[in-house]
Protein backbone atom coordinates (compact mmCIF):
# COMPACT_ATOMS: atom_id res chain seq x y z
CA UNK A 1 0.00 0.00 0.00
CA UNK A 2 1.27 3.54 -0.68
CA UNK A 3 1.60 5.87 1.47
CA UNK A 4 -0.98 8.20 0.02
CA UNK A 5 -3.19 5.05 0.39
CA UNK A 6 -2.34 4.47 4.09
CA UNK A 7 -2.72 8.10 4.72
CA UNK A 8 -6.50 8.08 2.85
CA UNK A 9 -7.47 4.89 4.43
CA UNK A 10 -6.28 6.41 8.15
CA UNK A 11 -8.43 9.69 7.47
CA UNK A 12 -11.29 7.42 6.64
CA UNK A 13 -11.04 5.43 10.01
CA UNK A 14 -10.80 8.25 12.15
CA UNK A 15 -14.22 10.02 9.92
CA UNK A 16 -15.75 6.38 11.30
CA UNK A 17 -14.83 6.52 14.99
CA UNK A 18 -16.04 9.95 14.71
CA UNK A 19 -19.64 9.14 13.41
CA UNK A 20 -19.39 6.34 16.13
CA UNK A 21 -19.08 8.31 18.82
CA UNK A 22 -21.33 10.96 18.22
CA UNK A 23 -24.09 8.35 17.57
CA UNK A 24 -23.09 6.75 20.92
CA UNK A 25 -23.19 10.15 22.57
CA UNK A 26 -26.65 10.78 20.64
CA UNK A 27 -27.91 7.81 21.75
CA UNK A 28 -27.12 7.67 25.59
CA UNK A 29 -28.65 11.19 25.87
CA UNK A 30 -31.92 10.01 24.09
CA UNK A 31 -31.84 7.47 26.78
CA UNK A 32 -31.20 9.95 29.54
CA UNK A 33 -34.09 11.95 28.57
CA UNK A 34 -36.54 9.12 27.90
CA UNK A 35 -35.81 7.86 31.19
CA UNK A 36 -37.54 10.97 32.94
CA UNK A 37 -40.86 10.25 34.30
CA UNK A 38 -43.14 12.45 32.43
CA UNK A 39 -46.02 11.99 35.62
CA UNK A 40 -43.93 13.62 38.24
CA UNK A 41 -46.07 16.08 40.43
CA UNK A 42 -45.45 20.11 40.48
CA UNK A 43 -43.37 20.83 43.25
CA UNK A 44 -43.58 24.34 43.17
CA UNK A 45 -44.92 25.65 46.37
CA UNK A 46 -47.90 28.19 45.73
CA UNK A 47 -48.93 29.69 48.61
CA UNK A 48 -52.82 29.68 49.20
CA UNK A 49 -54.59 33.18 48.35
CA UNK A 50 -54.66 35.21 52.05
CA UNK A 51 -58.28 36.20 53.18
CA UNK A 52 -58.79 39.97 52.15
CA UNK A 53 -59.78 40.90 55.38
CA UNK A 54 -57.62 39.72 58.12
CA UNK A 55 -59.33 39.52 61.36
CA UNK A 56 -56.71 39.13 63.63
CA UNK A 57 -55.31 42.40 61.93
CA UNK A 58 -59.01 44.14 62.92
CA UNK A 59 -58.63 42.62 66.32
CA UNK A 60 -54.88 44.51 66.64
CA UNK A 61 -56.91 47.80 65.48
CA UNK A 62 -59.13 47.19 69.03
CA UNK A 63 -56.27 46.45 71.29
CA UNK A 64 -54.68 50.05 69.82
CA UNK A 65 -57.57 51.89 70.17
CA UNK A 66 -57.85 50.56 73.97
CA UNK A 67 -54.16 51.48 74.46
CA UNK A 68 -55.63 55.02 74.12
CA UNK A 69 -57.70 54.75 76.70
CA UNK A 70 -61.51 56.05 77.15
CA UNK A 71 -61.98 58.26 73.37
CA UNK A 72 -64.73 60.04 75.85
CA UNK A 73 -64.76 63.38 73.60
CA UNK A 74 -62.63 66.55 74.81
CA UNK A 75 -60.25 63.59 76.26
CA UNK A 76 -56.90 63.31 75.66
CA UNK A 77 -57.72 59.45 74.12
CA UNK A 78 -60.25 61.08 71.83
CA UNK A 79 -57.69 63.54 70.32
CA UNK A 80 -54.96 60.27 69.56
CA UNK A 81 -57.41 58.04 68.40
CA UNK A 82 -58.48 60.69 65.76
CA UNK A 83 -54.82 61.02 64.96
CA UNK A 84 -54.12 57.07 64.44
CA UNK A 85 -56.96 56.79 61.87
CA UNK A 86 -55.45 59.52 60.24
CA UNK A 87 -52.23 57.99 59.85
CA UNK A 88 -53.60 54.36 58.78
CA UNK A 89 -55.84 55.74 56.71
CA UNK A 90 -53.50 57.92 54.98
CA UNK A 91 -51.15 55.10 54.45
CA UNK A 92 -53.45 52.72 53.33
CA UNK A 93 -53.70 55.98 50.39
CA UNK A 94 -57.27 56.94 51.49
CA UNK A 95 -57.47 60.80 51.73
CA UNK A 96 -58.49 62.15 54.75
CA UNK A 97 -60.80 65.34 55.67
CA UNK A 98 -62.31 66.10 58.66
CA UNK A 99 -65.87 67.59 59.28
CA UNK A 100 -65.55 69.88 62.50
CA UNK A 101 -68.61 71.48 63.68
CA UNK A 102 -70.33 71.48 66.98
CA UNK A 103 -73.78 70.23 68.14
CA UNK A 104 -75.96 71.41 71.46
CA UNK A 105 -72.71 73.41 72.11
CA UNK A 106 -69.99 70.32 71.83
CA UNK A 107 -67.35 70.23 68.96
CA UNK A 108 -67.45 67.64 66.75
CA UNK A 109 -64.88 65.90 64.88
CA UNK A 110 -65.67 63.23 62.16
CA UNK A 111 -63.38 61.54 59.91
CA UNK A 112 -63.95 60.91 56.79
CA UNK A 113 -61.53 58.80 54.12
CA UNK A 114 -62.03 58.76 50.38
CA UNK A 115 -60.18 57.58 47.61
CA UNK A 116 -60.90 60.34 45.23
CA UNK A 117 -63.68 63.00 44.14
CA UNK A 118 -66.54 60.83 42.92
CA UNK A 119 -69.37 61.21 45.33
CA UNK A 120 -69.93 57.97 47.38
CA UNK A 121 -72.11 55.17 46.07
CA UNK A 122 -71.96 53.53 49.46
CA UNK A 123 -71.09 54.87 53.12
CA UNK A 124 -69.48 52.53 55.46
CA UNK A 125 -70.19 53.82 59.51
CA UNK A 126 -68.89 53.45 62.82
CA UNK A 127 -68.43 55.83 65.78
CA UNK A 128 -65.32 56.30 67.57
CA UNK A 129 -66.47 58.20 71.10
CA UNK A 130 -66.53 56.00 74.20
CA UNK A 131 -69.27 56.95 76.54
CA UNK A 132 -68.86 58.94 79.39
CA UNK A 133 -70.37 57.25 82.54
CA UNK A 134 -70.48 53.34 82.76
CA UNK A 135 -74.20 53.89 83.78
CA UNK A 136 -75.38 50.32 83.51
CA UNK A 137 -71.94 48.86 85.61
CA UNK A 138 -73.37 46.01 88.21
CA UNK A 139 -70.78 47.95 90.63
CA UNK A 140 -72.54 50.82 91.56
CA UNK A 141 -69.78 52.41 92.70
CA UNK A 142 -68.39 52.06 88.79
CA UNK A 143 -70.87 53.93 87.48
CA UNK A 144 -69.57 57.06 86.89
CA UNK A 145 -66.66 55.65 85.47
CA UNK A 146 -65.95 56.10 81.80
CA UNK A 147 -66.13 53.37 79.48
CA UNK A 148 -63.52 51.72 77.56
CA UNK A 149 -65.46 50.64 74.51
CA UNK A 150 -63.61 47.69 73.00
CA UNK A 151 -66.98 46.56 71.22
CA UNK A 152 -68.62 49.90 71.61
CA UNK A 153 -66.80 51.71 69.24
CA UNK A 154 -63.49 50.21 68.60
CA UNK A 155 -64.69 47.28 66.73
CA UNK A 156 -66.80 48.91 64.52
CA UNK A 157 -63.67 51.11 64.06
CA UNK A 158 -61.55 48.08 63.49
CA UNK A 159 -63.52 46.74 60.76
CA UNK A 160 -64.02 49.72 58.77
CA UNK A 161 -59.57 50.33 59.33
CA UNK A 162 -59.27 46.70 57.87
CA UNK A 163 -61.45 47.16 55.06
CA UNK A 164 -59.46 50.77 54.24
CA UNK A 165 -56.33 48.73 53.77
CA UNK A 166 -58.20 45.79 52.01
CA UNK A 167 -60.55 46.66 49.91
CA UNK A 168 -60.01 47.26 45.90
CA UNK A 169 -59.46 50.33 44.38
CA UNK A 170 -62.08 49.37 41.68
CA UNK A 171 -64.66 48.70 43.51
CA UNK A 172 -67.83 51.50 43.30
CA UNK A 173 -66.99 54.53 45.18
CA UNK A 174 -67.29 54.34 48.71
CA UNK A 175 -66.44 56.70 51.17
CA UNK A 176 -65.72 55.31 55.63
CA UNK A 177 -66.66 57.99 58.16
CA UNK A 178 -65.97 57.70 61.50
CA UNK A 179 -68.75 59.68 63.26
CA UNK A 180 -67.84 61.43 66.72
CA UNK A 181 -70.44 62.27 69.75
CA UNK A 182 -72.93 59.01 69.21
CA UNK A 183 -72.97 57.55 72.42
CA UNK A 184 -73.85 60.29 74.84
CA UNK A 185 -77.36 59.83 74.89
CA UNK A 186 -79.03 60.27 78.77
CA UNK A 187 -76.61 62.60 79.51
CA UNK A 188 -77.25 66.10 80.64
CA UNK A 189 -76.33 68.39 78.14
CA UNK A 190 -76.01 65.50 75.44
CA UNK A 191 -78.09 63.59 73.18
CA UNK A 192 -77.25 60.27 71.00
CA UNK A 193 -76.37 60.56 67.40
CA UNK A 194 -75.01 64.00 67.38
CA UNK A 195 -72.10 63.42 64.81
CA UNK A 196 -74.05 61.66 62.75
CA UNK A 197 -76.74 64.11 62.55
CA UNK A 198 -74.55 66.65 61.68
CA UNK A 199 -72.97 64.46 58.68
CA UNK A 200 -76.72 63.73 57.17
CA UNK A 201 -77.73 67.64 57.84
CA UNK A 202 -74.45 69.24 56.32
CA UNK A 203 -72.86 67.44 53.80
CA UNK A 204 -75.24 66.73 50.62
CA UNK A 205 -74.91 63.66 48.87
CA UNK A 206 -76.61 60.97 47.95
CA UNK A 207 -75.43 57.37 48.36
CA UNK A 208 -77.53 54.64 47.35
CA UNK A 209 -76.80 52.91 50.83
CA UNK A 210 -75.44 53.69 54.35
CA UNK A 211 -74.31 50.77 56.18
CA UNK A 212 -73.31 51.53 60.06
CA UNK A 213 -71.55 49.14 61.86
CA UNK A 214 -71.31 48.84 66.06
CA UNK A 215 -71.06 46.10 68.54
CA UNK A 216 -69.69 43.74 66.16
CA UNK A 217 -67.15 42.36 67.87
CA UNK A 218 -68.54 40.67 70.97
CA UNK A 219 -67.12 37.21 70.78
CA UNK A 220 -70.56 35.34 71.14
CA UNK A 221 -71.37 37.00 68.41
CA UNK A 222 -75.59 37.23 67.67
CA UNK A 223 -76.55 39.85 64.84
CA UNK A 224 -80.28 40.13 64.12
CA UNK A 225 -81.99 41.75 61.59
CA UNK A 226 -82.47 45.29 63.07
CA UNK A 227 -85.85 46.59 61.93
CA UNK A 228 -85.86 50.28 61.12
CA UNK A 229 -83.10 49.09 58.29
CA UNK A 230 -83.49 49.28 54.70
CA UNK A 231 -84.86 45.94 53.53
CA UNK A 232 -83.36 45.34 50.21
CA UNK A 233 -79.69 46.05 51.51
CA UNK A 234 -79.52 44.20 54.41
CA UNK A 235 -81.36 41.49 52.55
CA UNK A 236 -78.41 40.89 50.41
CA UNK A 237 -75.81 41.98 53.39
CA UNK A 238 -77.37 38.88 55.48
CA UNK A 239 -77.79 36.59 52.09
CA UNK A 240 -73.90 37.55 51.18
CA UNK A 241 -73.14 36.09 54.93
CA UNK A 242 -75.13 33.06 54.46
CA UNK A 243 -72.83 32.12 51.04
CA UNK A 244 -69.86 32.79 53.14
CA UNK A 245 -71.04 30.24 55.79
CA UNK A 246 -71.60 33.28 58.45
CA UNK A 247 -75.43 32.14 58.71
CA UNK A 248 -74.97 31.64 62.57
CA UNK A 249 -73.88 34.73 62.81
CA UNK A 250 -76.14 36.40 60.85
CA UNK A 251 -79.40 35.75 62.09
CA UNK A 252 -82.56 36.49 59.61
CA UNK A 253 -84.97 37.57 61.84
CA UNK A 254 -86.10 40.53 63.28
CA UNK A 255 -85.45 41.62 67.06
CA UNK A 256 -84.41 45.17 67.88
CA UNK A 257 -85.65 48.57 66.71
CA UNK A 258 -82.33 51.01 67.40
CA UNK A 259 -82.04 54.45 67.42
CA UNK A 260 -78.19 54.68 65.85
CA UNK A 261 -76.10 56.44 63.38
CA UNK A 262 -78.57 54.59 60.75
CA UNK A 263 -81.28 56.97 61.74
CA UNK A 264 -80.25 60.27 60.86
CA UNK A 265 -80.00 59.08 57.15
CA UNK A 266 -83.54 57.20 57.14
CA UNK A 267 -84.81 60.41 58.29
CA UNK A 268 -83.16 61.97 55.27
CA UNK A 269 -84.61 59.05 52.84
CA UNK A 270 -81.25 57.61 52.52
CA UNK A 271 -80.95 53.96 52.23
CA UNK A 272 -79.17 52.76 55.57
CA UNK A 273 -78.50 49.83 57.83
CA UNK A 274 -77.97 49.16 61.02
CA UNK A 275 -75.50 45.85 61.44
CA UNK A 276 -74.95 45.73 65.33
CA UNK A 277 -75.83 42.92 68.05
CA UNK A 278 -77.49 44.22 71.06
CA UNK A 279 -77.64 41.46 73.06
CA UNK A 280 -73.71 42.20 74.66
CA UNK A 281 -73.96 41.96 78.62
CA UNK A 282 -71.19 44.52 78.89
CA UNK A 283 -72.55 47.20 76.91
CA UNK A 284 -72.51 50.69 78.75
CA UNK A 285 -70.31 48.61 81.66
CA UNK A 286 -66.38 49.08 82.46
CA UNK A 287 -66.41 45.59 81.65
CA UNK A 288 -66.55 46.25 77.95
CA UNK A 289 -62.58 45.11 77.09
CA UNK A 290 -61.03 44.01 74.47
CA UNK A 291 -61.14 39.91 76.13
CA UNK A 292 -64.55 40.30 75.24
CA UNK A 293 -64.10 41.48 71.72
CA UNK A 294 -62.80 38.15 68.84
CA UNK A 295 -60.96 38.09 65.69
CA UNK A 296 -63.16 36.25 64.74
CA UNK A 297 -66.33 37.82 64.98
CA UNK A 298 -64.88 40.71 62.99
CA UNK A 299 -63.54 38.17 60.71
CA UNK A 300 -67.33 37.43 59.85
CA UNK A 301 -68.63 41.08 60.06
CA UNK A 302 -65.80 42.38 57.91
CA UNK A 303 -65.38 39.70 55.24
CA UNK A 304 -69.06 39.77 54.53
CA UNK A 305 -68.95 43.52 54.02
CA UNK A 306 -66.00 42.88 51.73
CA UNK A 307 -67.75 40.44 49.88
CA UNK A 308 -71.10 42.14 49.66
CA UNK A 309 -68.97 45.65 48.57
CA UNK A 310 -67.25 44.24 45.62
CA UNK A 311 -69.71 42.34 44.51
CA UNK A 312 -71.66 45.41 44.18
CA UNK A 313 -71.65 47.73 40.12
CA UNK A 314 -70.99 51.11 40.03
Amino acid sequence: MTKKAVSIYLMVIAALLTLVIIWYIASFLTQETDSVPTDLPNTVTVSPTPLAFDGSRAYADVQAQVAFGARTPGSEGHAKVREWMRTELESASWTVQVQQTERMGHPIYNIIAKRNDSPPQIILGAHYDTRFFADNDPDVSKRTEPVIGANDGASGVAVLMELARTLPKETTPVWLVFFDTEDQGRIEGWDWILGSRAFAEEIKIAPRAVVIVDMIGDANLNIHLERNSNIPIRTEIWSTAEKLGYGNVFINEEKYSMEDDHTPFLEAGIPAVDIIDFDYPYWHTTQDTADKVSAESLQAVGETLWNWIVNQTH
